[in-house]
């Protein structure tokens, strides 16, 4: 059942406060826990319904997952290649990054697995993982590339060198997975970076990886080539997750665009290959900070302070598209109180997420009198200092627009309704009560 929210006035957003842990981060290592041999207990896992998804799946074939409180789990591996056919179809619910990376976990393994999701991720196309795959030894029963699929690994895979037609974190990590099944090694080379968390957490847990980076010549591009060596044997780490960035783009946002506002977000990821968004931010004349910097696992982590700040609009470019794909509706909603234009350059990935991010943005800022253009794979926002609100919001079973424009409300002359807040339990399910903690009102 929907439930419609709107965003109320707000101010003087204050306070110091922590988001759940970083939902690609959380992914993979409940899926290289699975792939451990020995215990690998997480703290901070992010329990939105995506991650929940991945662990209820490798559960489901055989691997001991036991929740210990809030966000503590303990996971005893099965190894690579350990694990068993699930006697129930795997249901990854609204989750992408889900889907994508378990399957390059079944390439390795000869049973059959069955994939289905929500209406939302059964619109998504899996062509783009499963090509690659298929290279390897992947197969699946159906014609088409969409979910529900009946995947099965064959007897033997084998190893790739895989140029990636786009940037892609997801195809990246399912290749690189089922790189740990197969003899020799398995390369991956990216023109564009993408977030490397992947790689960094295989090299955690005991994979043998290497990033080289790779000049242009006349036959390729300048990129780096992402290799891992096969046949791997994985042990076993104690995780802390950071916080999600992605997440913590809402606070943010809320803070920048709320008066009198002075936050503080501690622990979150600042992943180079991720914080696209608060450059752009800072480049927008954010009053926003990185403070107390350090290391966790293997990834940069720092405290966010931003206050309420009057933005200008900026030109976006199209090679920063990967590092923020996730937070372009936020930015689009946040350039509408920019003074200036806006463009957001190269964003045709927006086209295939949990809606057609790209057409979900625009209809709502249409919805609220914000002038905007799509110009190819370009969104142009024309800011105007305010927003005048009251527009009526279609999710499409999005999270990201739900959010989004929840915190545009919160700024706007006349408040902003959303179709369906229950859609931000899939990667946020604190979203409100972390917001009304700062002084955020919502009716």
């Amino acid at each position: 059942m929907t439930q419609s929210l709107s965003g109320l006035k707000s101010e003087n957003l204050k306070g110091t406060v922590q988001v759940p842990g970083d939902k690609s981060i959380s992914h993979r290592a409940v899926i290289f826990g699975a792939l451990s041999t020995g215990e690998t207990e997480i703290h901070g896992l992010l329990e939105a319904e995506d991650v929940l998804a991945t662990a209820k799946a490798v559960a489901d074939m055989g691997v001991s997952v036991e929740h210990l409180g809030t966000g503590h789990w303990k996971i005893r591996g099965n190894g690579v290649g350990g694990l068993s056919a699930p006697s129930n179809q795997l249901d990854f619910g609204n989750s992408g990054t889900a889907a994508r990376l378990m399957m390059g976990v079944i390439a390795g393994h000869q049973f059959e697995a069955r994939f289905v999701g929500d209406d939302s991720l059964s619109r998504r196309p899996m062509a783009r993982v499963m090509d690659p795959l298929h290279e390897m030894g992947l197969n699946w029963h159906e014609d088409f590339d969409h979910l529900p699929l009946t995947l099965f690994g064959p007897e033997r895979l084998m190893p790739i060198s895989y140029k990636l037609p786009v940037p892609s974190a997801q195809v990246k990590s399912a290749i690189l997975i089922a790189g740990l099944f197969a003899p020799g090694v398995t390369s991956v080379f990216e023109t564009e970076a993408t977030r490397d968390h992947t790689e960094r957490m295989l090299t955690y847990f005991g994979a043998e990886v290497t990033v080289e980076p790779q000049a242009a010549s006349d036959s390729q591009d300048a990129g780096q080539l992402i290799s891992v060596k096969g046949e791997a044997e994985l042990v076993g780490a104690p995780v802390t997750v950071p916080g999600d960035p992605s997440s913590a783009a809402f606070l943010t946002a809320a803070a920048l665009i709320c008066p009198g506002s002075d936050i503080t977000i501690e622990g979150v990821l600042v992943n180079p290959t991720r914080i696209g968004f608060y450059e752009t931010l800072k480049e927008m004349g954010a009053d926003l900070s990185f403070e107390n910097e350090r290391i966790s696992n293997g990834e940069p982590i720092a405290d966010i302070r931003v206050k309420s700040s009057q933005l200008k609009g900026v030109d976006v470019p199209p090679e920063r598209a990967p590092s923020m794909i996730d937070e372009y509706p936020m930015l689009a909603c946040l350039a509408a109180f920019a003074t200036g234009t806006t463009k957001m350059q190269g964003l045709n990935e927006l086209r295939v997420k949990e809606s057609d991010r790209l057409t979900a943005t625009q209809d709502g800022l249409k919805a609220c009198s914000v002038s905007s253009d799509i110009v190819g794979d370009d969104l142009i926002v024309h800011g105007a200092g305010s927003v005048e609100g009251g527009g009526f919001i279609k999710t499409h079973m999005d999270h990201r627009i739900a959010m989004s424009f929840l915190v545009m409300s919160l700024a706007a002359k006349e408040p902003i309704v959303v179709d369906d807040k229950n859609i931000i339990a899939t990667s946020f399910p604190s979203f409100i009560g972390l917001m009304e903690q700062i002084g955020a009102r919502f009716s």
